[in-house]
């Protein structure tokens, strides 16, 4: 059964928009912080796992939305661009001092980006 899943999990990445898939992987972090929030004296073990998969995505994101070849309006790419840098300055603070009422802002701002990616109001 596991093989199934693990199967399944590679094709939809495949056939997945780029949209949606930057939009699974938000969320997809939104919901290791959500769970870490959920069980902090238990769950802050992931807390640095967690913390680096949602560095390294919005690295990612901001190096595209930065770069010259990026054709998206100027606006669109401050839209982006403005948050990001929230959200590692705020991950690098995490890092520094875990302390789960900051994880509301990272999991808040993951989940309105990933809605708007797929077209749905936050």
């Amino acid at each position: 059964m596991q093989r199934a899943a693990q199967a399944y999990g590679k094709v939809a990445k495949q056939t997945l928009a780029p949209r949606e898939l930057e939009a699974n992987l938000l969320l997809k972090a939104a919901a290791q912080f959500q769970a870490i929030s959920e069980t902090w004296d238990h769950g802050k073990a992931e807390l640095n796992e967690a913390l680096l998969f949602n560095r390294k995505l919005w690295t990612i994101f901001l190096t595209s939305v930065t770069s010259e070849e990026n054709s998206l309006p100027i606006e669109v790419r401050q839209n982006v661009a403005n948050p990001g840098l929230f959200v590692l300055k705020q991950t690098i603070a995490m890092a520094g001092d875990p302390q789960p009422e900051r994880l509301g802002s990272l999991i808040n701002i993951n989940r309105q980006i990933a809605a708007g990616l797929l077209g749905r109001a936050a």
